[in-house]
């Protein structure tokens, strides 16, 4: 992927490659399609992710997923703010998101 300046270029360009479900965070879960399908951390993996830093706001930051699911034949994206803006998930579910260097 180019160089994308801000999240909605990075989110249109992620659309263009097939990731075209919403996913919301929930406490155990993320869940797309108002509930439809719930994909608990073994079902999905991230394909990749970006980081977002707020110019002139800390609740403006924000990371971006790309998240793939062979179970369901899903693909989509997660945007999620970080630190303590991030929404409340359980353990799993923020290891499976947490960023490795």
């Amino acid at each position: 992927m180019r160089n994308s300046v801000t999240l909605s270029e990075t989110l249109n360009e992620l659309r263009t490659k097939g990731y075209t479900e919403d996913f919301n965070v929930r406490t155990d879960c993320i869940i797309c399609r108002d509930g439809q399908f719930s994909l608990h951390p073994e079902d999905f993996i991230v394909d990749q992710y970006y980081r977002f830093e707020g110019e002139t706001n800390p609740s403006d930051s924000a990371i971006l997923y790309a998240i793939s699911s062979d179970k369901h034949n899903l693909k989509g994206v997660l945007v999620n703010a970080y630190g303590i803006y991030s929404d409340p998930m359980s353990d799993a579910l923020m290891e499976k998101l947490t960023i490795q260097k």
